[in-house]
């Protein structure tokens, strides 16, 4: 490897550590609003729902980082992308279930949701959303 070679494996490799960083941040914040939730059936689905998609969102980001190939990678950056899809839906659907919670809480956590979702998509991948 050349020396640019090497400045952009470095920058891949600083960016991939701050996202995962990020993402398992991310996870924890929304794992301590859970807690936040009220406590009715669908304050808990919603909950829960949230949980499962932005913990698994952290963990498959973590999962790409150790693919083996590019196609592991891209699939599993993929299952990252639709993780982050459905904590938007279940963030808009607990504005109107969980309307005693601060919003302010919640235009932050979509800030970071939709920061994520912003990421570019490894080649292969296409967002199905802006054609549907």
């Amino acid at each position: 490897m050349d020396a640019r070679q090497n400045s952009l494996r470095s920058i891949n490799v600083d960016k991939h550590q701050e996202l995962r960083n990020r993402t398992k941040a991310f996870a924890l914040r929304v794992i301590h609003m859970s807690d936040a939730l009220p406590r009715t059936r669908s304050g808990n689905v919603i909950g829960n729902q949230i949980l499962r998609s932005a913990t698994g969102m952290a963990a498959n980001y973590r999962a790409a980082g150790r693919s083996r190939s590019k196609a592991e990678f891209i699939a599993k950056i993929g299952v990252v992308i639709e993780e982050a899809d459905e904590t938007v839906f279940g963030w808009k659907c607990s504005e109107i279930a969980a309307s005693s919670n601060p919003r302010s809480w919640i235009v932050c956590w979509m800030k970071q949701i939709n920061y994520l979702q912003s990421l570019p998509h490894p080649e292969g991948l296409q967002n199905h959303e802006e054609k549907s």
